[in-house]
């Protein structure tokens, strides 16, 4: 590693790196200049590469440990990890997690000052609310009339569909306050919630609490859920945007801006794929399987990056036009 600049490490934009970790019952290592896992089976070591200039977080889980070189490199190339529960969701279901930003990155303000620019004032609040669901809006009709498998199972943007998606875009521009957002967009889901049952199940369909109900399409929806948590909690991470200043779920809630940012890719691709994978009767693990594969295919990371940039940026115009 002599004469190598750490600054080298950062060539890939944290938006386009291309791999979240998951580890169970292994090692984290360095080992000749690169970071390892280590797994040991039947008495077999087996080491496997983790490739650090293309990742952007690591979830250490149940079983797992880090050597103080690894974590040395992981902060050089500005990769967050932590530990965390089974599963490697569980930000939000009551585990103790510990997150470890590495310290040595000098992580760009750019993106939480212009976020808290705004965010004081009600009225430019209120407006980048209203962008993050219009979208939310367009990731929906982009994704429902051009997937091929949604459309095969009967998922496009019919007469229906299309109607309900300009109804609440009208009712959304016209919103006066974010707890009238909050009510149309409530009625909206509910709306998507119909749709995709009638479709897909053929039968009526009530959205329980989390641990509720024990049937597939809320089963799914949850596990769903929590993958988009993970996935909008990195953007926010590698953004430094601190997840108490949201735009919607509430001042006072724990974590309020990951729930938003991940609305802009729930509707649009964890919904249909719970409905799909419920009529199909999968197993839980298949269709985690299934999303882990559509969420790259249709690149959400990348859109919940631009999407925060650009609200950062455009409120911060807004702001400077304005008396």
């Amino acid at each position: 590693m002599d004469g190598f600049k750490s600054s080298e490490l950062k060539a890939i934009l944290h938006s386009k790196r291309s791999n979240i970790y998951f580890l169970e019952h292994c090692r984290v290592m360095q080992k000749d200049g690169r970071v390892l896992y280590l797994t040991e089976k039947s008495k077999q070591e087996n080491y496997f590469n983790i490739p650090i200039c293309n990742t952007i977080v690591i979830l250490l889980g149940e079983g797992t440990s880090i050597t103080q070189a690894a974590a040395r490199m992981l902060a050089q190339a500005g990769v967050l990890f932590g530990f965390c529960g089974g599963g490697g969701t569980p930000l939000f279901d009551g585990n103790n997690i510990e997150f470890v930003t590495p310290q040595s990155e000098y992580r760009p303000p750019e993106f939480v000052q212009q976020w808290l620019s705004f965010w004081y004032r009600d009225d430019l609040r209120l407006q980048a609310a209203k962008q993050l669901q219009r979208c939310r809006l367009l990731f929906i009709r982009k994704v429902w009339s051009a997937n091929r498998e949604l459309n095969q199972f009967g998922l496009t943007i019919s007469d229906e569909l299309n109607s309900t998606l300009n109804e609440y875009s009208e009712h959304n521009d016209k919103a006066s306050s974010i707890s009238e957002l909050l009510t149309i967009e409530a009625r909206f889901t509910k709306l998507l919630y119909k749709y995709a049952a009638t479709t897909l199940l053929k039968s009526e369909f009530t959205r329980s609490r989390e641990g509720e109900s024990s049937d597939l399409a809320n089963s799914f929806l949850d596990h769903g859920n929590y993958l988009a948590y993970g996935l909008a909690a990195s953007v926010l991470w590698v953004l430094g945007i601190p997840h108490a200043f949201a735009l919607m779920h509430g001042k006072t809630r724990r974590g309020a801006l990951v729930f938003d940012v991940a609305d802009i890719i729930k509707d649009a691709v964890v919904l249909p794929w719970a409905f799909v994978c419920a009529a199909r009767n999968d197993q839980d693990n298949s269709f985690r399987k299934q999303l882990v594969v559509v969420f790259n295919e249709l690149k959400v990371m990348d859109y919940m990056f631009n999407t925060v940039q650009q609200i950062c940026s455009d409120n911060n115009r807004m702001e400077a036009i304005q008396p």
